[in-house]
């Protein structure tokens, strides 16, 4: 099972880096897997430390994938040199175990430190999920034929239009946004660079 999470680490001299991504557990530790290049991966690398942070604020992800908003606000972490999310629902700590390199996608193996509980989980919202799927499906606008990226829009869009709050129609809208940039100028993000993706399958972060 890969659960979408933001994945928050931080330079040696301090500086925070967000990072929407896919994590997964096996055998009590924590898997990433990000594609080089990767300042999440060379962070790890540099402090040994990282934290997955659960969140319901997709604005995170849409914001990070776009490029429309990458920094959100961090503070320091309880046990590790790294960050967390400051608004975050839950955080878990990690130290790096050990890594299997790859020349394209390392598997960083992470262990579980500490944990903390924020605030209560408020219940499931499907325009929260779509703006998750609809950032998976900007990192990976450049792989897709325009059409299926068309027909899977509009199905989203049902859920935002039924359920979506500010935060979600704010994503939202990025999402949108990127999507034509994408096809009037080739890239997705506001930046000019290749997108963050909301997905260690795609991407880098």
């Amino acid at each position: 099972m890969i659960h979408e999470t933001v994945i928050t680490t931080a330079s040696s001299d301090g500086h925070p880096h967000v990072a929407p991504m896919g994590v997964r557990f096996e055998h009590g530790l924590a898997i990433l897997a990000p594609f080089k290049p990767s300042k999440t991966l060379d962070n790890i690398l540099e402090t040994q430390a990282a934290v997955i942070n659960f969140t319901t604020d997709v604005r995170i992800f849409a914001g990070c994938v776009t490029g429309a908003q990458r920094d959100w606000p961090t503070r320091a972490a309880s046990r590790v040199g790294s960050v967390r999310l400051q608004q975050s629902l839950a955080h878990t700590e990690l130290l790096l175990d050990h890594m299997t390199d790859d020349p394209q996608r390392p598997v960083l193996h992470m262990r579980c430190v500490h944990s903390e509980m924020h605030a209560p989980f408020g219940g499931f919202n499907r325009a929260q999920a779509a703006v998750v799927e609809g950032a998976i499906l900007v990192s990976r606008l450049f792989m897709l034929p325009a059409d299926k990226v068309d027909r899977e829009m509009a199905y989203l869009q049902i859920a935002i239009d039924k359920t979506a709050g500010p935060d979600e129609l704010a994503a939202w809208q990025w999402i949108t946004a990127a999507v034509e940039r994408f096809r009037a100028t080739g890239t997705a993000s506001e930046s000019g660079k290749s997108s963050a993706p909301a997905s260690s399958h795609a991407g880098t972060t």
